[in-house]
């Protein structure tokens, strides 16, 4: 068993190009069914011993821990990508796991501010450019002579005018960026590889950030990554969790009761091209979303926000 998982996780990693949060979900999950499958005194079955009862169990056990209804189909659908690899490796027969019923989800609706929201939101980033009132200041809170709320701007400017997710934001090389024509080229899920415009807004934000990087590269030195299009203070890339920092400050720093993070703004974007008449194919390409249907959630989110216009707005509601 432990062998066909190991398998399993390097053909992700060599052959799928899965991300290394995907990698690190997949092992925990399965990890913790081959645990589950060999308690103390128990060797661990191979992996063609295993039924879809003992999958069931699993799903029970889980549910008894109190487990979330996502996180359990999370891990149903690890222990299906594994059978399925191991059927078409010979490993075993048939997928016990397509047995097994996946838990049902709640649907989501993604919560998406207006477009009046969003602009104010982003005007106030260099409208008020304080610090925080917390006494200790991480190195990337915005420091009184504006150096790094450029940067930040540039990144939350970018993120709304490219629907980018996070990581692909930090992976962002120069080489990447056609300024002239305003153009990104992006490596999402699987390395594969889009093509995405982005606004004047985001060029204006962009531009006003070349001389802070600069400045950053200047100071670090040897350190610096050339490369990265956004550097924290000691000019190496900055992370996706320092993204969700920066947005994070902002809407503290703004006095906005919103629960915004990075993804807000991917949400946001495909939300308000697809209210202004966008075609949904169109926003799926742009987003990178390798089914339709993912995508289509936006339709969703925007016939919620037409419903709460009306609400508001109708003298008759």
């Amino acid at each position: 068993m432990k062998s066909a998982v190991g398998q399993f996780l390097n053909y992700l990693r060599s052959v799928r190009n899965a991300s290394p949060h995907t990698l690190r979900s997949y092992e925990n999950d399965l990890n913790q069914f081959v645990t589950f499958l060999s308690p103390p005194g128990v060797e661990t079955p191979a992996i063609s011993d295993v039924t879809h009862l003992m999958i069931r169990e699993f799903v029970a056990h889980l549910h008894d821990v109190g487990l979330e209804k996502s996180s359990i189909a999370r891990k149903l659908a690890a222990i299906r990508s594994l059978f399925k690899f191991s059927v078409r490796e010979g490993m075993v027969l048939r997928n016990p796991a397509r047995l097994v019923a996946t838990p049902k989800l709640p649907k989501r609706i993604p919560s998406v501010l207006s477009a009046e929201d969003l602009n104010t939101f982003l005007d106030g980033v260099v409208a008020r450019p304080a610090t925080s009132s917390s006494s200790r200041k991480r190195p990337d809170e915005p420091n009184e002579n504006r150096v790094l709320v450029k940067r930040d701007r540039a990144i939350l400017e970018l993120l709304y005018a490219s629907g980018l997710r996070v990581s692909e934001l930090t992976g962002l090389n120069l080489a990447d960026m056609d300024r002239k024509e305003m153009m990104l080229r992006v490596r999402g899920k699987g390395n594969k590889e889009r093509i995405i415009p982005y606004g004047g807004k985001a060029e204006q934000a962009l531009e006003a950030y070349g001389s802070t990087r600069d400045e950053i590269l200047k100071k670090a030195g040897r350190n610096g990554d050339r490369q990265a299009v956004f550097l924290n203070h000691l000019g190496t890339r900055l992370t996706p969790r320092s993204v969700a920092r920066i947005v994070k400050k902002y809407v503290r720093l703004i006095n906005v009761n919103w629960d915004l993070h990075p993804h807000s703004l991917r949400h946001a974007f495909a939300t308000h091209l697809l209210a202004d008449g966008a075609d949904l194919r169109a926003i799926q390409e742009l987003l990178g979303h390798s089914s339709l249907s993912t995508t289509q959630r936006y339709t969703h989110a925007s016939i919620r926000q037409l419903l709460e216009v009306y609400d508001k707005a109708h003298p008759r509601a």
